[in-house]
């Protein structure tokens, strides 16, 4: 159910909009001036607001204008009882969707409101979808070693340089070498991607150079390898340190003639690729125990870029975990969860193995177990099941855990009843739905409300996981 927020210094305005918007099931905050108002956009979930211009204490297009700051995509609908043509083309320069004169028309109000809530919900699912296409995402967090990662991608990206970058699995190695590639001369050629770890060592050379037909048994067709694919571009290899020797030696070629020959073939072919490397092994120890090549080392190491793992960067996670609530709760169509200060203190005192990628797994399982704050009791209840963090644990201030070995042995075993994460996602949604419905004596319309999701989808989940009220 889309929330409505009417800002008007006239009760008589807000109390026509509220009944008649009411009866159209909108839910309805409204407010008197614009200082109050720009507070509910900021701690509410609102999805539209009708706004009047001409108030007191706080004018009506600074409203307009502070409350786009907060909420970019923010549909307003702004009124006035002195509207002119001048003022309506203002309001729509500094982003109103519409313009309304007062009093209002019925059928031209209500057409307004859902056009443009039609549009807010256009507008989200865009940027939704847009987020889940590109990989590219914002580097967050202003600790010392981000500012200066991001400082080194503005003077590095321009060049031609060549970039390893070394950092833990899950740091952002990857959004790293992206950053380089979009600011870079070659941002509108394309950016290979290579898993060296991913790949068996008899077939990386066929995937990075490419093969003739019949240059071995399995080699139907000729292939074209990922050096061809990312001529004018840039080419990234991830976890280069997993690469064999003799791919490294043509690897190292490429490097220094810019051409590669393909596996079977004898034509040169040449190639104007950018290479961007990263790893998460110390190469210097690599070298030494003849695993890596140190010239190649050296032509890949123009600059070096180390990401931190999240443990030496904890004033960050606030930033990043509130990110991650916002792009997730959206993903799910639901209202942004809030994590409170003693959450986050929390989850800053975790120690995050698996760095940036576990803080998002772990978030996105606190917004699906928690109820609408998530708390410091939900992180050590739902934020890392696979660990020593656990319901029946408490977390000291110098990051050590009380509780006894067998509490942890039975969270434990509990979870290892669960082969897939999505296993355990359904099981734990099944369990809460059950709970607020037997709470909410098994009313369905209540416990929608309850749980701030429509009554279509209660009863589909409620088909879903086969739960019956028990007589």
């Amino acid at each position: 159910m889309a929330k409505i927020l009417i800002i008007d210094d006239e009760r008589a305005i807000r109390s026509t909009l509220r009944e008649i918007l009411e009866y159209e099931d909108y839910q309805v905050v409204d407010v008197d001036n614009g200082l109050d108002g720009l507070e509910v956009i900021k701690k509410d979930t609102i999805n539209l607001v009708l706004c009047d211009i001409k108030m007191g204490r706080m004018d009506g297009m600074e409203v307009l204008t502070e409350a786009l700051n907060i909420k970019p995509d923010l549909p307003f609908i702004m009124i006035s009882g002195h509207g002119t043509v001048e003022t309506a083309v203002e309001a729509s320069k500094r982003g109103a969707y519409d313009f309304i004169s007062k009093p209002p028309d019925l059928n031209r109000l209500l057409i307004t409101v859902r056009n443009a809530l039609e549009r807010g919900t256009l507008v989200t699912e865009t940027k939704v979808l847009k987020r889940r296409v590109s990989k590219t995402r914002e580097i967050l967090g202003e600790s010392e070693a981000i500012s200066k990662i991001k400082e080194t991608i503005e003077r590095v990206a321009p060049t031609e340089a060549r970039v390893l970058i070394t950092g833990a699995n899950g740091s952002g190695k990857e959004l790293v070498a992206r950053w380089l590639h979009e600011k870079s001369s070659r941002a509108n050629s394309p950016l290979i991607e290579v898993n060296c770890a991913a790949i068996p060592s008899e077939l990386i050379e066929s995937e990075l150079f490419g093969h003739e037909k019949g240059s071995f048994t399995s080699a139907v067709k000729q292939r074209i390898g990922k050096f061809e694919q990312a001529d004018k571009g840039t080419l990234f290899l991830d976890e280069i340190g997993d690469m064999s020797l003799s791919a490294q030696a043509k690897v190292l070629r490429a490097l220094q003639e810019n051409k590669i020959t393909r596996v079977g073939g004898d034509k040169e072919i040449e190639v104007n690729v950018r290479v961007i490397a990263a790893t998460n092994k110390d190469l210097q120890k690599e070298i030494e125990a003849g695993n890596f090549r140190m010239d190649l080392y050296h032509r890949l190491s123009v600059i070096l870029i180390h990401v931190p793992p999240l443990s030496e960067r904890r004033s960050d996670i606030p930033i990043i975990a509130e990110q991650f609530c916002e792009e997730i709760c959206s993903d799910y169509g639901m209202p942004i969860k809030k994590i409170s200060n003693s959450g986050i203190e929390a989850l800053k005192s975790l120690q995050w193995t698996g760095n940036i990628r576990e803080l998002r797994n772990m978030v996105e399982r606190l917004i699906i177990l928690s109820d609408k704050s998530i708390t410091d009791k939900d992180v050590y209840a739902y934020a890392n099941p696979g660990g020593a963090t656990t319901a029946d644990h408490s977390l000291g201030t110098n990051g050590s855990i009380n509780g006894s070995e067998d509490k942890k042995a039975v969270a434990l075993n509990h979870f290892d009843q669960f082969s897939s994460f999505q296993e355990y996602k359904d099981h734990a949604e099944r369990e809460y739905i059950k709970y607020k419905l037997e709470n909410n004596a098994w009313n369905v319309s209540k416990t929608a409300d309850d749980i701030e999701i429509q009554r279509s989808h209660l009863y589909s989940k409620i088909e879903k996981y086969g739960l019956k009220r028990e007589n």
